[in-house]
């Protein structure tokens, strides 16, 4: 009996190219003033660091670690230090009303209705948990954040190793069989069908299913037998 569920964000209950077209650029065109203007705030500071110790450069100048997160932003790489930054750098966005959380319809009738059914709803996303709570506070649906109990992000580990669904699980009041992980990356699925979460795919643009997984086009699919 699935208990909780565990979504994705991008491709999986908002729309890939919000992410892409609109996310991305903002944060890239503003990332090179927002870390000199704010390099010696604490949380700014930390990721700097961390982006001097990936790169193993210690003593890398400020403009060469944010030619580094340039790179990794064209690259879209999944790297903590940067989904950090990236949240700090869109939150002023969304408080300026430069854009909206982008949410699906369908997705968001699906999440209210199961809240209301009794399920426990969880995000586990490559996006920073303070990106997180940015799209949901500032979605297309007012603030729905309350609909979520918990949001997880590559602190974790990172979503296609099985490690990753293991340390969520162990934070949960819930075996990993009680878990429906909800996404349209079907490496992460196998991932989390490997240590016993069910696993359903979202197919939204048309890319290929997989036999391991049943795949709903759109939330108004699901049905009971999607959790078969």
């Amino acid at each position: 009996m699935i208990k909780a569920l565990l979504t994705d964000i991008e491709g999986t209950i908002t729309r890939v190219s919000f992410v892409k077209d609109i996310l991305f650029p903002y944060a890239a065109k503003k990332l090179a003033a927002f870390v000199n203007a704010h390099q010696q705030d604490p949380i700014v500071a930390q990721q700097i660091a961390a982006v001097k110790t990936l790169i193993d450069k210690p003593n890398a100048s400020t403009d060469e670690v944010i030619s580094t997160l340039l790179e990794w932003i064209d690259a879209d790489k999944k790297i903590t230090p940067l989904k950090q930054l990236q949240g700090l750098i869109w939150q002023t966005g969304y408080e300026n009303g430069d854009f909206t959380g982008h949410i699906y319809p369908d997705a968001y009738d699906f999440l209210v209705e199961q809240q209301h059914a009794g399920q426990q709803l969880y995000v586990y996303s490559s996006g920073s948990v303070k990106a997180q709570h940015l799209i949901f506070h500032y979605s297309d649906f007012g603030d729905i954040r309350p609909l979520f109990t918990d949001y997880f992000d590559t602190k974790v580990g990172a979503k296609q190793e099985p490690s990753a669904y293991e340390n969520i699980i162990e934070q949960l009041p819930f075996a990993a069989n009680e878990v429906l992980f909800l996404s349209d990356v079907v490496t992460e699925l196998d991932a989390a069908k490997s240590v016993g979460i069910k696993t359903l795919h979202l197919i939204r643009d048309g890319q290929p299913s997989s036999p391991a997984h049943n795949f709903i086009n759109d939330f108004s699919q699901f049905t009971a037998e999607s959790l078969a």
